[in-house]
């Protein structure tokens, strides 16, 4: 099934995601959409990223079901607290430029997957520039 959250991010930096998602325990999915808009008149670059340990992740969001009777197994997480660990760099890059609602969206028509585990997930990083609040959002599938 399909589920999405979003959230008023935090400036994040280059090891703590601004909006991440982790598979379950005993469950994992594919990441099928990302989206993000800048808030503010400056200017950055992010990348999307494996993540193989949490750290410290900001608040879980309420994850949207798409189908109201199929609960979302897995978290989405708001900025990250403390550093997580960066897996393998997907290639996805963006510039949000120095405007309000300047920014971005990626599909993944066959999605990335993210293997069960509650260690396994995928995360929006500042590759560089300043950190910036931003309006991100993610979709994927169960």
């Amino acid at each position: 099934m399909r589920h999405s959250a979003g959230v008023l991010t935090g400036a994040g930096t280059a090891a703590r995601p601004m909006i991440s998602l982790f598979a379950g325990a005993a469950n994992g999915g594919k990441l099928i959409e990302v989206g993000c808009f800048n808030t503010t008149g400056t200017a950055l670059a992010v990348f999307l990223t494996r993540l193989t340990a949490q750290g410290t992740p900001g608040a879980g969001l309420t994850e949207g079901k798409h189908d109201p009777a199929s609960p979302s197994l897995m978290t989405a997480f708001g900025t990250h607290s403390a550093d997580a660990i960066l897996g393998e760099d997907l290639g996805y890059r963006g510039v949000l430029g120095a405007a309000i609602g300047a920014g971005f969206i990626w599909t993944m028509p066959k999605g990335i997957i993210i293997p069960v585990g509650t260690a396994n997930g995928i995360g929006l990083i500042l590759e560089n520039g300043t950190g910036q609040a931003c309006q991100a959002y993610l979709v994927w599938e169960e």
